[in-house]
Order: structure tokens, then C-alpha cells, then sequence
């Protein structure tokens, strides 16, 4: 298995990663081809992918706005984990975001997928109970949660 950054050509095997990864939360923009590439270009050290005889088997996104590092979408292939392979993902994308000058990585996971909020209490992640998460959509959207 080898750890490399992703690079848009990826995206398809991703998009398909993601889709078969029960508790993830993808939208049609954000998480579109156009939007993955928009998402790479501004931040295209920090993202990496996990692959073995030229399958995807992980995928990390992870960027930064000059001061707080975020991921989304960490994946690991159903048949493939608990092996290290989220783990190696986490620490690639951390370094990375160090290697910038990032302090800090936040992230969101839906409350329903408990495997994935085990992995991020298992990779030192604390939930924040003092704030509530708010957004507001600039277009409309549809919401695919997998």
C-alpha cells in the first residue's frame, strides 16, 4: 500500500469510495467534479489518497484558510479497515497541514455515523459542546448521504 496526494485525476475512483461509505454526508456541489478540483487547487498538499494494485482504497481531504487546517470525506474501503490505513491517511494530512503552519484541524461527522466518530475519538479529536455549528446555503443544493 502506498500513500500519495491525490491529484483530480483520482476523482472518479473517490466519488466512488465515497459513495459506497456508509455514514458519509456529500452534497452535489461541494462534492461534484468541478467543486473536488476548485477544493484541490486551493489545497494541493494536504489531500491524499491510499492505494494498492492501482485501487483507492482511502482517501483524506484535508485543506486549510491560512489558519485553521479542516478535513472532510476520510474514507477507508468497508474490506480494508482496521488496518492503519485511516490512521496513515490522518497522519499524512496532519504533517501536511503542519508543514504549512496550521495549529489546528477541526472536522464534522454526522451524528449518526459512529463508526467514523470512533476513529476520530481513537485519533484524538474532541467534540466541542460550547458551540453550535451553523452554515447557510448561497444555492441549492441536494444532500446525498450515504
Amino acid at each position: 500500500m502506498m500513500i500519495r496526494t491525490m491529484v483530480f485525476s483520482d476523482y472518479a475512483k473517490v466519488h466512488a469510495l465515497w459513495l459506497s461509505t456508509t455514514g458519509l454526508g456529500l452534497n452535489s456541489i461541494d462534492d461534484s467534479a468541478e467543486g473536488i478540483k476548485k477544493y484541490l487547487d486551493r489545497n494541493p498538499g494536504t489531500c491524499f489518497v491510499a492505494i494498492e494494485s492501482d485501487q483507492i482504497i482511502g482517501v483524506i481531504l484535508a485543506g486549510h484558510d491560512g489558519r485553521r487546517g479542516f478535513i472532510y470525506h476520510m474514507s477507508v474501503n468497508q474490506n480494508r479497515r482496521r488496518q492503519g490505513i485511516g490512521d496513515k491517511l490522518v497522519d499524512a494530512s496532519v504533517q501536511a497541514l503542519r508543514e504549512e503552519g496550521i495549529l489546528k484541524v477541526a472536522l464534522v461527522a454526522l451524528v449518526e455515523n459512529k463508526i467514523g466518530n470512533q476513529f476520530w475519538v481513537k485519533q484524538g479529536f474532541t467534540s466541542r459542546e460550547d458551540l453550535v455549528y451553523r452554515n447557510k446555503a448561497l444555492v441549492e443544493f441536494e444532500n446525498i448521504y450515504t
